[in-house]
């Protein structure tokens, strides 16, 4: 098995699949995830191998945009790395990360058991945090056809997945609902360490989001 040549086809692949998108789940997403796992391998180890892959493939069939199929994406990975010759079990690390690494719900229990899909999920999240991640909000809500902000819709912490998939809330809720709660759902420390900036940006943001609002800056 030629490691270096399956990431390589990965990375080919997912480009093409991906490229243009313009809800934020683009290939420049997955290739900001898969540089961002590989820092924090650095620091945290694990399978530099399994973290790419995890990494590159981790968006490559969002339920969001395969009719809610929550399986989409582990199937098309393990259609594509069949392919591309990688063992079983590699395939297996791959899928469990494709399936488990999204926040699916204030309320829900987060899957992620391996080291593995840990650091390609504090990569996935520090996407959302900080001057990217607001960008990446809007560009989704925009997508989907989500105001940017209605003061009369509260947000809500959705307890169940099924809950969160039929979420239609603006996209500032979606930082209460979400974005400003993955700051402390981390797994590593050093994704930690590299959340705590982009959190106060992303406070900031808001607390100038509102004086506008109301028309006091």
């Amino acid at each position: 098995m030629d490691k270096r040549k399956i990431v390589k086809n990965v990375e080919k692949y997912v480009k093409a699949e991906l490229s243009g998108d313009p809800t934020g789940h683009d290939w420049r997403h997955a290739w900001r995830v898969c540089r961002t796992a590989k820092a924090i391998a650095r620091e945290e180890g694990g399978d530099l191998f399994v973290i790419e892959l995890g990494a590159l493939l981790h968006d490559i069939a969002d339920w969001k945009f395969a009719g809610g199929d929550e399986k989409a994406g582990s199937k098309k990975a393990d259609d594509l790395l069949r392919k591309l010759g990688a063992d079983e079990g590699t395939i297996n690390k791959i899928k469990e990360i494709v399936d488990d690494v999204s926040f699916k719900g204030a309320g829900v229990e987060n899957k992620i058991r391996t080291k593995e899909g840990m650091i390609v999920q504090d990569a996935d999240r520090l996407d959302v945090i900080g001057a990217i991640g607001i960008a990446r909000v809007f560009a989704y809500g925009g997508s989907t056809g989500r105001e940017i902000y209605n003061p009369d819709i509260k947000p809500k912490l959705h307890k169940t997945f099924e809950d969160y998939k039929k979420n239609k809330s603006s996209s500032i809720n979606h930082f209460y609902e979400k974005v400003l709660l993955l700051k402390d759902r981390l797994n590593t420390k050093t994704a930690r360490k590299m959340a705590a900036k982009r959190h106060k940006f992303l406070e900031k943001y808001l607390e100038q989001f509102f004086e506008e609002w109301e028309g006091k800056a």
